[in-house]
């Protein structure tokens, strides 16, 4: 399965929990770094869907649409 590159977002959020920084992350930058862990690790690949949502697919077969405030599973 083809991964696509982490996302500004992700690697922010990584670099600033690499930095040290004392404020805790909220709830989505947490899901995000998780969910970017598992793509790093071939576990799921995402991309980016015609409206700019992000399409997460797991290797189980499970399919997920991230929106700004709410993910909703496709398949």
């Amino acid at each position: 399965m083809r991964a696509m590159a982490r996302s500004p977002t992700t690697d922010a959020i990584s670099q600033t929990q690499a930095a040290g920084s004392r404020r805790a992350p909220d709830a989505k930058s947490l899901v995000m770094t998780v969910i970017g862990q598992m793509v790093d690790d071939g576990e799921a690949e995402w991309s980016r869907t015609a409206t700019g949502e992000i399409e997460l697919r797991l290797l189980t077969g499970e399919v997920f649409v991230l929106g700004e405030m709410f993910v909703t599973r496709v398949e």
